[in-house]
């Protein structure tokens, strides 16, 4: 007799950028999807101070709290994300979207790949792997994201140093460190957590004498 499945491994993965920005991730399968959101924050390090939502078989999801204080007057109606649970996608591979910040309008490929049995139930989620840095926050989105990436490449450009500044002095699209994430990640739900704000800068090594 099989155990019952206690374990959903996901990828997640921010759309329209290339080289690809993943993670893969493991959580508890009893988890809704208000803890995914959190926890999606802290895999790719977002502040998690934008409106999000999920986007799922063509309804949405979200904090309806936040939507509804008028600031999203007119739109289609959103589903309360504490009441939808990972459990419930069980059978063939589900995907769906996840949506932060409507001004930016970051959207992720949410892949639930496989939902697996483990001896101990996981009782916070791990990160597994994943790729490169998200990009800054606030940044205007993937046109903001392209000029900034441009502007921090180019020393001689007038807004080279203006812009370092404002990204905390050092950026690294590749950067991916899988102890800080994942420790990002076993954090997510906890109360008051902070987030970085500025991408870690690479330790100086010394030289050899």
């Amino acid at each position: 007799m099989f155990a019952r499945p206690n374990t959903a491994q996901i990828r997640i993965s921010l759309d329209d950028i290339e080289p690809e920005i993943w993670r893969r991730l493991v959580v508890p399968i009893d988890w809704n999807l208000q803890q995914l959101h959190l926890t999606i924050q802290a895999a790719f390090n977002w502040w998690n101070y934008h409106l999000h939502e999920f986007r799922i078989g063509g309804l949405r999801y979200g904090d309806v709290v936040a939507f509804e204080d008028g600031s999203c007057e007119g739109d289609p109606r959103v589903f309360n994300e504490h009441e939808v649970h990972l459990r419930d996608f069980m059978g063939p591979r589900t995907t769906f979207a996840y949506v932060y910040d409507f001004g930016d309008d970051w959207h992720h490929t949410v892949e639930l790949e496989e939902f697996l049995s483990l001896e101990d139930a996981p009782k916070h989620a791990t990160c597994l792997d994943g790729g490169r840095a998200r990009p800054p926050e606030d940044v205007g989105g993937i046109p903001g994201y392209e000029q900034f990436l441009e502007i921090i490449n180019d020393p001689q450009n007038p807004e080279y140093t203006e812009t370092k500044r404002w990204c905390g002095g050092y950026f690294d699209p590749e950067w991916f460190d899988l102890l800080t994430v994942n420790k990002d990640v076993q954090n997510a739900l906890k109360a008051n957590v902070k987030r970085r704000q500025y991408q870690p800068k690479p330790k100086k090594t010394k030289a050899p004498s």
